[in-house]
């Protein structure tokens, strides 16, 4: 038992200490001998938002960047940058899938579900066997939203999305517990 105590206060040290290291180098001026922690820059990312900036109507270049900040994990500018593909292209579905996929990692349930709808509402019927897995998933979110507040509905999805992939042991949960 000393043992698991001690580990966890040295754990507790070393992350204490290098939460405060990594401030500290944030706040130095930078120098060419000195090294200072901060946010890589990401060079595909910066090409792709002096193309963006360059023509403004390139949406390859608008989603090519809002892939590549939701692959980042920079929520924030993925989210920003989902939103002005969904106003250029308001009618294509995938933005809005990515859109809910960003909302849902921000822990955003409501606005996540709502993308989801939106992105099954626009899948055309020539894009339902290429888009399954997507729309599977987003059924299942959707239907785990409703699990408390709206079960009929939630039957509903969780059906559909049973029915784009029969074998998600996690949708398979969520309906056996619906059916309760």
């Amino acid at each position: 038992m000393n043992k698991v105590i001690i580990k966890n206060a040295v754990l507790g040290i070393l992350l204490f200490g290098s939460a405060s290291f990594v401030t500290a180098q944030t706040s130095v001026k930078k120098s060419p001998d000195m090294q200072v922690a901060q946010e890589q820059v990401n060079p595909a990312i910066e090409a792709l938002k002096k193309q963006v900036e360059a023509n403004p109507k390139d949406n390859n270049a608008l989603v090519n960047l809002a892939v590549a900040y939701q692959e980042g994990k920079d929520w924030t500018n993925a989210l920003e940058t989902w939103k002005k593909v969904t106003t250029a292209l308001p009618d294509w579905a995938p933005a809005y899938y990515s859109e809910g996929y960003v909302y849902q990692s921000l822990k955003d349930v409501p606005n996540a579900t709502s993308s989801y709808q939106k992105y099954i509402s626009l899948v055309k019927p020539e894009e339902l066997e290429a888009s399954k897995a997507n729309l599977a998933y987003a059924h299942f979110f959707v239907a785990y939203s409703q699990f408390e507040t709206n079960k009929e509905e939630a039957k509903k999805n969780i059906s559909k999305s049973l029915e784009y992939d029969a074998t998600n042991a996690d949708a398979i949960k969520l309906k056996e517990a619906l059916d309760k």
